[in-house]
């Protein structure tokens, strides 16, 4: 059968037609980018301090009301001195550092003159300060080499799991807390 010269032009007419449409079909089946959903926010890793947790600590020396206080856990210097009633007049709170959080069990001496450094002696220096493992706020504990958040977070649920560190080889037990961290923790801390 022949289809002749113009069955021949709409054979090849079809044919560019449905290569036309194939060449579309295949451009319009290619992917799309399509916009990513914001990310989720991911749960922090140490826990939060409860609302009822609370600090005790000792306000004496030149305050208004010296005694004993009940604070909100992360509560500052500033907040124990509010608490106390306020300083007494005349007194000087140059040493004191008012916006440090409060440490369970501490006590705070208003007025109290700084001791003067003799000659010859060193000057101790709160980076070259050794922890206690078993009193340390997570706070104090992130100061030490290679301490985050998350592992002082860890060393301080390590330390309540077992009912406090016996050892301060026992920081290799640790998540987190590889050869090299525990060599560069040993020598600042201590039980």
């Amino acid at each position: 059968m022949d289809p002749g010269r113009p069955g021949l032009r709409v054979l090849l007419a079809i044919g560019l037609l449905a290569a036309a449409v194939a060449a579309f079909l295949v451009w319009q089946a290619q992917p799309r980018p399509q916009p990513l959903p914001p990310p989720t926010p991911i749960a922090p890793a140490t826990p939060s301090p409860s609302p009822t947790a609370k600090v005790t600590v000792h306000v004496a020396g030149k305050i208004r009301k010296p005694g004993v206080y009940l604070l909100p856990s992360g509560a500052r210097v500033t907040d124990a001195v509010a608490a106390a009633g306020g300083v007494s007049r005349g007194a000087s709170i140059g040493g004191l550092n008012l916006a440090r959080r409060l440490i369970d069990g501490e006590q705070i001496v208003v007025g109290a003159k700084q001791p003067a450094a003799i000659p010859g002696s060193p000057v101790v220096d709160p980076a070259n300060a050794v922890l206690d493992l078993n009193s340390a706020t997570p706070e104090q504990l992130e100061q030490l080499p290679g301490v985050g958040e998350v592992l002082a977070a860890r060393i301080v649920e390590f330390r309540t799991s077992r009912g406090g560190f016996t050892t301060v080889d026992q920081l290799r037990e640790v998540s987190g807390i590889g050869p090299k961290t525990f060599e560069e923790i040993k020598p600042k801390v201590r039980i």
